[in-house]
Parts: C-alpha cells; structure tokens; sequence
C-alpha cells in the first residue's frame, strides 16, 4: 500500500471516527432526555402511587433509558477500535516516511 493510499485509509478512519462520536454525543442526549422522563415520572408517581399508566410510562422510560446505553457502550467500543486503526495507520504512515 503506498502512503497515498494510507493517507487516504486515515482521512476515510477519522471521518469514521467523527461519525461515531457524533453518534456518541446524540445518544447522550437521548439517555439524558431518557432520565429526565424518569425524574418526571417518579415525582408524578410520588404525587399519584396508585396511577398504573404512569407506572408502566416509567417502566418503560427505563427499559429505553437501558437500551440506550447499552448502544452507548457498543459506540465507545467502535470509537476505541477505529482509534486504534488510525493509531496503527499512523505507525505505518510513519515508517513509509521512514521516521
């Protein structure tokens, strides 16, 4: 691979890192809305224990506030992986300037 070719490999990984992390920081948003819901509904359940609808709206809010960050992990794990392809990118990059 010529280091044009991995010159481009690189700019193709850090706009794939970019996505990610933009990915990353909307699904903050979303579990942060998420636990908002939850706060919401909690007081409104201290209020009224014996609302049933509002009890399945927290539950539910939990189940998604859960999912949520499970894919929040699953893209800190893509960012860590394509970090380190830009990482072993660069050592190649590197050698090829013979440096």
């Amino acid at each position: 691979m010529s280091a044009l070719d991995l010159m481009r490999r690189r700019v193709d990984l850090v706009g794939t890192v970019s996505a990610l992390t933009a990915k990353a920081l909307k699904l903050t948003q979303a579990v942060s809305g998420a636990e908002m819901d939850i706060l919401r509904l909690e007081l409104e359940i201290g209020r009224d224990p014996a609302n049933g609808q509002l009890v399945q709206e927290l539950h539910d809010q939990e189940e998604s506030a859960a999912a949520i960050r499970q894919e929040q992990a699953g893209c800190a794990e893509d960012i860590a992986a394509a970090e380190r392809e830009v990482a072993a990118l660069d050592a190649l990059i590197a050698a090829a300037k013979g440096g």
